[in-house]
């Protein structure tokens, strides 16, 4: 029972360090994202704040995996 536990656990490690690039290229968008909002002019300050969240929410998810990988 003990190496199916530790199977499990090798396979989630994995399948977090699998969800890396997609959060990765989730960040860079939302970066993108952000450059745009920011030059134009008609861009509220609220619609710039939540894409700052959402960014902040995903480097925080980044780093966390990054941090529990090693």
């Amino acid at each position: 029972a003990n190496d199916r536990v530790q199977a499990k656990g090798r396979n989630c490690h994995m399948t977090i360090e699998a969800h890396l690039p997609t959060l990765e290229k989730k960040h860079v968008a939302l970066e993108e994202e952000l450059h745009a909002a920011v030059n134009r002019s008609s861009a509220e300050d609220q619609t710039i704040a939540e894409i700052k969240r959402r960014k902040l929410r995903i480097k925080d998810e980044i780093e966390r995996i990054r941090s529990s990988a090693h």
